[in-house]
């Protein structure tokens, strides 16, 4: 690879994050090659991105890479990358329901899907999770549309309305719902109990009571940071998710999780129901919302918004019995035996989520598909110049 070596490449909006993205045929199939390529894109290592295109954010440190499917009844593969701004890591286990929201309007804008109006439903094949989406994308004039009435907390203005479904999302890691085999585990710490529980669905995630690690569950990103005790609380909340990277088969031990499985499991700080001050001054009443959500990324950075795969992931713990999520709901008084939307406040907001459910053989509802509402768009088009290697 040549220095300042330009590839065409598509910077575009998915939902609450931002990513680059690329035909599978302009990047290079050795894979050290392409990971070099995409650090040198974003600018990775370095906490500003200052030499590329990344944000500073794991939020706007992402790539997507596009591909036409030769698979039976399906239009497109899609690779998710998940780059660290303050390190070399280039994570290759997770999906990202945001940005997969912008993988339909890319294959219709590039030609890789006909355009059919109003809508086009583009199957999309996760290459990261072995798993199917179908994207429902507005369409006018042979293009996707952007401009639209549906608004999502934590993107300006509105847009047109993306519907995504996630087939069949559980077991996308260890291939079961339930990795440690409870819906409820507790792990003992410095002396000290803590419960969690661990789900695979979407995105394999972690949920904790807020209220174990002295917190109301409602700080914004900022007054977590600030917090003199924000350190310890993240090195016990990297113990139990690197805990759970080791049930998931993604870990030998908490060193190997902490280093080599940075992106999953996904964990989040959860609290019941509560009147709270959003990051842009808005007051959410507990009335509006089911349960309340802090999630963390890379390097444990509590994350402005919420994330959508652990969002259909909190849909099934909330159908599940004695999960950290379904207690949750039964003290916020948002009692029954099937959750068929979740509306989770997080940082900016709320987020909902919906579910198609078939019941289990324990009596409950498993999620055959999830579903979420998302907006996207194309910011810019062009080439990336990219370092030397």
């Amino acid at each position: 690879m040549k220095p300042n070596t330009k590839i065409p490449c598509v910077f575009m909006r998915g939902g609450t994050s931002k990513a680059l993205f690329f035909h599978e045929k302009d990047l290079p199939e050795d894979e050290s090659l392409r990971d070099k390529i995409i650090l040198s894109a974003l600018g990775s290592p370095d906490v500003r991105q200052i030499d590329g295109m990344g944000g500073g954010t794991t939020t706007t440190s992402k790539v997507a890479i596009i591909k036409k499917s030769s698979r039976e009844g399906v239009d497109i593969d899609y690779t998710f990358r998940q780059v660290s701004p303050e390190s070399s890591i280039v994570g290759k286990t997770m999906n990202c329901g945001n940005i997969s929201s912008a993988v339909g309007p890319f294959a219709i804008d590039e030609g890789l899907v006909e355009a059919v109006e109003p809508v086009t439903s583009v199957r999309v094949f996760n290459t990261n999770t072995n798993k199917l989406m179908v994207l429902h994308v507005p369409v006018g004039n042979g293009r996707a549309l952007t401009e639209g009435n549906f608004e999502i907390d934590g993107v300006p203005g509105t847009g047109a309305k993306i519907q995504i479904e996630f087939s069949n999302p559980q077991g996308a890691v260890s291939g079961r719902l339930l990795p440690t085999g409870s819906p409820l585990d507790t792990i003992v710490i410095d002396g000290k109990t803590y419960e969690y529980s661990l789900l695979d669905v979407g995105n394999p995630t972690v949920f904790v009571r807020a209220e174990q690690f002295g917190l109301s569950g409602l700080e914004l990103p900022a007054e977590f940071e600030a917090l003199p005790n924000s350190g310890e609380i993240c090195r016990l909340l990297e113990i139990i998710r690197g805990t759970c990277a080791i049930s998931l088969g993604l870990a030998s031990d908490l060193e190997d999780a902490a280093v080599n499985s940075q992106t999953l499991p996904k964990i989040s700080l959860c609290t019941t129901s509560k009147d709270y001050t959003a990051g842009d001054g808005r007051l959410i009443k507990k009335e509006s919302v089911d349960y309340v959500g802090r999630m963390f990324s890379l390097g444990m950075k509590m994350i402005q918004a919420h994330m959508a795969l652990p969002g259909i992931c909190a849909l099934a713990a909330a159908n599940l019995p004695g999960s950290v999520i379904n207690r949750l709901l039964h003290e916020s008084s948002c009692g029954g035996a099937k959750f068929e939307s979740l509306r989770i406040g997080h940082p900016f907001g709320i987020m909902e989520v919906d579910g198609r459910l078939a019941e289990n053989a324990e009596g409950g509802y498993d999620v055959t598909c999830g579903m979420i509402g998302r907006t996207a768009r194309r910011l810019m088009e062009g080439f990336v110049y990219v370092r030397e290697g």
